[in-house]
Order: C-alpha cells, then structure tokens, then sequence
C-alpha cells in the first residue's frame, strides 16, 4: 500500500479550490506513522515549486545532513517520500509497474463510494495494491473524488467535532487498516 497527502486540489473551509501549504510536520510525522505501519511509498502532492523544495530540504537535511547522523529512524521514514507535481503524474507513477492500484480516498463527509474498513484491510491482506490519499486544508476537492474507486468512512467521534489533523487522521486510519490487532 502507498499514500499520498494532496495539496492540490483542496478545499478551504468556504468550499473553494485551493492549494494548500506544505507543512514540516505532515512531513516527519506521516513518513514516520507510513514506516511504522509498512506503507511503501508516501507521496506529497503539490504543484509549487517552492513548496517542493521545501520538501526537498527537510528530506535532505534528514538523509544527508546533520539530522542523518542524528536520527536513524527519521532518516529510514523519510527514504519513503517522493514528489509528484500533480494527481495525473502521481496516477503515472503507481502505474509504472503495470496496473493501476484500487484509490481509495479519505473524507470527514459521508458517501455512496464508501468501503468499511475491514472490507479494506482485506483487499490489502489479500495483496491488492492499495493507494490512500488524504487531503489537506478542509479536504479533497470534487475533481479529485471523482477519479477515486473508493472511500473510507469518517473518523468518528462521540461529540459532534470533526476536525482532525490530518497527521491524527493518517495515524488512525493506518493503525485501522494495517495495524496488528488482537480481536476485531
């Protein structure tokens, strides 16, 4: 299974198509969190060149810098990062090796596409290529649900707030469809 966290497009929180910003700690926390559960690559979408070279820097300072003899076990997590300028060139390179995989999207709303998550964790058990994309700012924009196969169901809580960090979101949804659990 691989996963992408896009930044474009996106929504703000008016519903708009946006792009949204690169942040450091998207970057250390869901390489790590990706490394931990087994996922393959982690892919980080955006279309800004300084956006991507900001990536670029942190990944290096962690595999070549300082922080590569400072900290193994980040330095293993982000070998996992790649770079892609968009959703067409992403698409391209999961499908370099042939098929294409099941893309399955992660959403705080509710919809027809939905899949439980055990009927996921079983196409991924059972070997089927999986890539999860999360979206940033207030979620996916509909141009980049209308390509998905499927969708996960929400995160849900007790209360009615529904916002999570999209760092929590990947954590939970990973430890939902990889993580060793003792009973289901």
């Amino acid at each position: 299974m691989d996963l992408a966290l896009i930044h474009y497009p996106v929504c703000n929180k008016n519903q708009e198509l946006i792009g949204s910003a690169v942040t450091n700690l998207d970057i250390h926390d869901i390489a790590r969190a990706g490394r931990t559960f087994g996922v393959g690559s982690y892919y980080i979408v955006t279309p800004y060149k300084d956006q991507q070279k900001l990536v670029e820097e942190i990944v290096s300072h962690w595999q070549d810098g300082y922080g590569a003899t400072y900290n193994s076990d980040r330095k293993e997590a982000l070998t996992r990062v790649r770079i892609c300028d968009d959703l067409q060139s992403l698409y391209g390179v999961v499908t370099e090796t042939g098929t294409r995989p099941l893309v399955v999207a992660t959403s705080a709303k509710k919809t027809d596409k939905s899949v439980s998550y055990k009927e996921m964790r079983e196409k991924i058990f059972r070997g089927e290529h999986v890539l999860l994309l999360f979206g940033t700012a207030w979620g996916l924009a509909e141009e980049a649900l209308a390509e998905v196969d499927a969708m996960l169901p929400p995160i849900s809580g007790y209360g009615d707030y529904n916002h999570l960090s999209v760092r929590s979101a990947v954590s939970v949804i990973l430890d939902r469809l990889l993580g060793k659990h003792e009973q289901e």
